[in-house]
C-alpha cells in the first residue's frame, strides 16, 4: 500500500491515478500518525517551497516522514516533492528545507529569458542517468527516454553521489533526479511523462533498497 502525502497542495488526483496505473494500491494521507501504515510513500507537490514544508510541519508530517525514512520506507518525491528534500531553498527568500539531501535549491540564472530559454523551464527534456554509482533501478526504465518538466528552481545536491540523473535547460545543467539509501526524488513529472514515466513508478513500486 502506498500512502500519497496529502498536505493540501499538489496534483494528488493524476498522481494518485498514474500510481494506480503503475499497479500500486494507493491512499492519501493527511494523519501524520496514519503514515506508519504504509509500506511505500510518495511525496507529489507543485507550488511553492515555504508553504509546502509549512504545511507538513504544521500537520507533524515532516517529523512522521522523517520517522519512517529512517526506518527504510521506499520514498519517491516529485517535483517540489524533490525540492524539499534539501537544506535550503532560494525561493522568495532564503527558506529551510527537510534536510534529508544535503543541498540547496537555486533559481536558473537570470540571463537565461534574455537568452531564448523561458522561465519556468516547461516540456519534455532528457534525464541521463548517472552511471558514476551503477544506475538506479527505479530510474532504468527511463534510458534513453524523455520525460515531463515544469519547474522555474532545481536542486543543487552537495554530494555527487546523490545525483541520480541531470539535464540541461539551454547550456545550464541541472539534477533530474536525486536519491539516497531509501529515498530517489525526481525534478520531472513521471504522472505526466507517459508511457517513460509508468514504467519508472512501476519499477518504484517494485523497488526493494
Amino acid at each position: 500500500m502506498i500512502g500519497l502525502i496529502n498536505y493540501g497542495m499538489g496534483n494528488l488526483h493524476s498522481v494518485a491515478k498514474a500510481l494506480e496505473k503503475a499497479g500500486g494500491k494507493v491512499e492519501l494521507v493527511s494523519d501524520a500518525d496514519a503514515l506508519s501504515r504504509y509500506d511505500r510513500i510518495v511525496l507529489p507537490g507543485v507550488g511553492a517551497f515555504r508553504d509546502c514544508v509549512g504545511a507538513l510541519q504544521s500537520t507533524g508530517l515532516d517529523l512522521a516522514l522523517k520517522e519512517r525514512l529512517a526506518a527504510g520506507t521506499p520514498f519517491l518525491g516529485i517535483c517540489l516533492g524533490m525540492q524539499v528534500l534539501m537544506d535550503i531553498s532560494h525561493e522568495f527568500g532564503r527558506n529551510r528545507g527537510l534536510g534529508l539531501i544535503p543541498g540547496a535549491v537555486n533559481p536558473f540564472p537570470a540571463s537565461h529569458p534574455s537568452r531564448g530559454f523561458k522561465i519556468p523551464h516547461m516540456g519534455w527534456n532528457d534525464v541521463i542517468l548517472s552511471s558514476q554509482q551503477g544506475i538506479h533501478p527505479v530510474l532504468a526504465p527511463l534510458a534513453g527516454e524523455q520525460v515531463y518538466y515544469v519547474h522555474s528552481y532545481y536542486c543543487a545536491p552537495e554530494n555527487p553521489e546523490h545525483l541520480l540523473a541531470a539535464c540541461s535547460y539551454g547550456d545550464y545543467p541541472f539534477a533530474a533526479a536525486v536519491g539516497r539509501d531509501n529515498i530517489v526524488a525526481v525534478q520531472f513529472h513521471p504522472e505526466k511523462s507517459q508511457r517513460a514515466g509508468l514504467a519508472m513508478l512501476a519499477a518504484f513500486l517494485q523497488w526493494h533498497p
